[in-house]
């Protein structure tokens, strides 16, 4: 397998399980995203719509190293929120007032019911954390972690035979 290969399967796992995870906490394990959560996710769905066209122009290889040079930028992206995240979550940094909700219509009482009935997300607010570290500081340690692995195989020059 060739280093733009591992890149480019690398580009595409990486961004899909860490949003695979995210969502399966809301949608399966009941944590509801905060703003900073949603800006990391949307920096993963670039990439992996960016890896899925690297796949498509997998036979030219020059179209296939810029779509993956633009999901690792996705990747990047979004470990860099989560870097941010985390230090709002440990209060280095300060964090935005609104919270994740969704638009709220029709009457005064329906939308008073619907804004009490929802609950309000803080960004500096850790949900779930493992080992210390919590959800926006593991998608920061391995996107930034795996993005490094993904620069390095796009510019490593292959090994000559000799």
């Amino acid at each position: 397998m060739t280093n733009l290969a591992k890149a480019r399967l690398l580009a595409l796992v990486v961004p899909a399980a860490l949003l695979a995870g995210a969502f399966g906490s809301q949608y399966l394990g009941g944590l509801f995203p905060c703003e900073l959560c949603w800006w990391q996710r949307y920096g993963h769905l670039a990439a992996v719509a960016f890896a899925l066209i690297a796949y498509l122009l997998h036979g030219q290889a020059r179209f296939s190293r810029l779509f993956v040079w633009l999901a690792l930028l996705g990747i990047v992206a979004s470990g860099t929120i989560g870097v941010y995240h985390a230090g709002v979550e440990a209060k280095i940094f300060e964090g935005f007032t609104q919270c994740a909700a969704k638009p709220v219509v029709g009457s005064a009482e329906e939308m008073l019911n619907d804004i009490l009935s929802r609950p309000a997300i803080r960004c500096d607010d850790v949900q779930w954390s493992f080992l210390g570290i919590s959800m926006a500081g593991w998608n920061a340690i391995l996107s930034l972690g795996f993005a490094s692995l993904i620069l390095w195989l796009l510019i490593k020059r292959p090994r000559t035979q000799s």
